[in-house]
């Protein structure tokens, strides 16, 4: 085993020196702040007055021009390279429905490129599927789908957050979905295959980004004039890699809870999940014991407490943390959450709790005591179903085997595999050491093929026009809101310390994992985006419902009892926050500004 280069070795020690703003050095600080732990900057130290420059003039790219669909069955007989089409199928209206809404008459083109023998003999092929509207808006649409793909979803193209009212097929793109090279059936098992985590990482967005072009322009006469590229969780992650890799092919890039280092994040997942087997009250290695480490009504106490400190700094007590950079310094888990002198309760947490508990939240740790993973926000949002799914259950079932299989060099032997004992008996720095080394078949380390390779370096993107809104919410518990922040702070400083003309950062405030927690977490940033992109119209919020009893989106379990079902709220273009504007309905969006 080695590692590709000295630059490699040098990535690598930086990642796990990392320690300021929000524990992700990943991107050589250009500002002449320093970072802090909530993501912020202060200001530089040297007297006399800072200016800020004049925003940069970019262009406006111009409206889409539709068409119509000229026939869906001749479709069966398009040809590209590397291509087999194996449907052209036309889809009435109705046939789809999001949210009881019929989505509009398409065509539905299925196939797949580049079938291969793998180098663990398993047969391997990038799979998709188009719809393409018949009467198209002139506009692309990529989902980026989640998790480790594997899975051709329904290509309707996700326009943010939870609980969806429409989608991107039914407002008129052509929409392409894939599964990024390999079959859900084979699960992590396909890392053993160097160029199926390629295409998971990033070659399938290449190799599917002409065709479905060309496919387009033989459906309607025409290329698309207007391309989008959007997706949450691996999804975003997904987002941000194009962001960086394909800044020309795109225009508009809608990115959501990035898992953009996502092989760092279930390292760290894994870390949480050995310091709460070491909290839990048997040696069980289930999720159900693990929970035990920090039970619901432990998570229900502590997010209140956070609550008690920082519900009101938004000039709201509504039970949602507006101002989170406030409140990581007005909370404070030692001196807020009281400690237990005798047995845990429920009402406490042992000093043991707190010692490992409050580690986790500053970021993870190797060996050596250093953080090699970000920080993650005080939040409201801790004691639901969804973050403890990615705690106690994800952590030994899912991260495992992505790690074990996709992204260590060598991978692990499946014989005998057992995800829960990976987790719970691997150690970090040999996790560490694998996932950023090579050897004479797996010739780029997860660190090279699943991270963004510059991604503070959009200035291609920029310059032609495109945009990016990024959202995240602060309560997810896998891929923390921070480091998506400290992203931003970075990219800021990276453009005379204003990025907001090109890309813009939301914080979703109680949000888990893209979707539920206490939150207001039912928003279109699709419709926006593109308003961006074409008409030169930056939203400087957006606002978002949350989806209490009666939602026709689907109904959120985790929103309040004591919030009106159909509350409202501005989500702010960083880093601005909603504040109370000091009378009006609480339940309403209208009655908060973005400051």
């Amino acid at each position: 085993m080695k590692t590709t280069s000295a630059a490699s070795l040098a990535l690598v020690a930086t990642l796990l020196a990392a320690c300021g703003g929000g524990g992700s050095s990943f991107i050589p600080t250009q500002s002449a702040g320093t970072p802090t732990s909530s993501g912020s900057s202060t200001p530089p130290a040297s007297g006399g007055t800072t200016t800020t420059p004049a925003v940069e003039t970019l262009p406006v790219l111009g409206a889409a021009v539709g068409a119509t669909l000229k026939d869906c069955a001749s479709l069966a007989g398009f040809t590209f390279a590397n291509t087999t089409i194996t449907v052209a199928n036309s889809i009435t209206a109705g046939t789809l429905t999001v949210a009881g809404k019929p989505v509009a008459a398409h065509c539905q083109v299925s196939g797949s490129m580049y079938p291969r023998t793998g180098t663990d003999g398993q047969s391997y092929a990038v799979g998709f599927e188009m719809r393409l509207p018949t009467n198209w808006n002139g506009r692309f649409f990529y989902q980026a789908n989640g998790g480790i793909d594997g899975s051709v979803s329904t290509a309707t193209g996700g326009i943010g957050g939870g609980g969806a009212l429409d989608n991107a097929l039914d407002m008129g793109f052509a929409v392409i979905s894939s599964d990024a090279g390999h079959r859900a059936a084979l699960g992590p098992f396909f890392g053993l295959d160097p160029q199926a985590r390629l295409d998971y990482g990033y070659q399938a967005v290449a190799k599917l980004t002409p065709m479905a072009k060309a496919l387009i322009a033989s459906a309607y006469g025409k290329g698309p004039d207007r391309s989008y590229f959007g997706g949450c969780s691996n999804g975003g992650r997904h987002t941000m890699v194009a962001m960086s890799r394909y800044p020309d092919d795109y225009d508009g890039f809608l990115v959501g809870d990035p898992g953009f280092r996502l092989p760092l994040a279930a390292a760290a997942n894994i870390v949480g999940a050995q310091n709460y087997h070491a909290l839990a009250d048997t040696t069980a290695m289930t999720a159900a014991n693990l929970g035990t480490g920090f039970t619901p009504a432990e998570r229900t106490l502590v997010s209140n407490a956070v609550l008690a400190k920082c519900d009101a700094l938004d000039g709201a007590a509504d039970g949602l943390v507006q101002d989170t950079g406030a409140c990581q310094a007005a909370f404070n888990l030692d001196r807020d959450v009281p400690t237990c002198s005798g047995s845990r309760d429920g009402t406490c947490l042992s000093a043991a709790q707190k010692q490992r508990i409050g580690q986790l939240f500053a970021g993870a740790l190797d060996g050596n005591g250093k953080k090699f993973y970000s920080s993650f926000p005080w939040d409201a949002g801790l004691g639901t179903t969804g973050w403890a799914g990615w705690k106690f259950s994800n952590s030994l079932n899912l991260d495992s085997g992505a790690v074990a299989f996709i992204w260590q060099v060598p991978p692990a032997s499946q014989t005998g595999f057992d995800g829960p004992t990976f987790t719970l008996t691997s150690n970090i720095d040999t996790i560490l050491a694998k996932i950023t080394s090579t050897d004479s078949l797996y010739t780029e380390n997860s660190l090279s093929f699943m991270t963004p390779p510059n991604p503070t370096d959009l200035s291609k993107l920029k310059k032609r026009g495109a945009k990016a809104m990024v959202y995240h919410g602060t309560s997810d518990p896998i891929f923390s809101s921070d480091d998506t922040q400290h992203w931003y702070d970075q990219l800021m400083a990276a453009n005379g310390g204003d990025a907001s003309n090109f890309a813009r950062f939301y914080r979703v405030p109680g949000m888990n994992h893209c979707s539920g927690g206490p939150t207001t977490d039912q928003f279109d940033m699709l419709t926006p985006l593109v308003n961006w992109v074409e008409k030169g119209q930056a939203a400087d919020s957006v606002v978002a419902s949350a989806r209490g009893t009666g939602n026709v989106g689907g109904v959120n379990a985790d929103v309040p009892a004591t919030w009106a079902p159909d509350r409202t709220r501005p989500l702010c273009a960083y880093p601005k926050v909603a504040r109370y504007k000091g009378s009006g309905d609480i339940e309403k969006a209208e009655n908060f500004a973005c400051q």
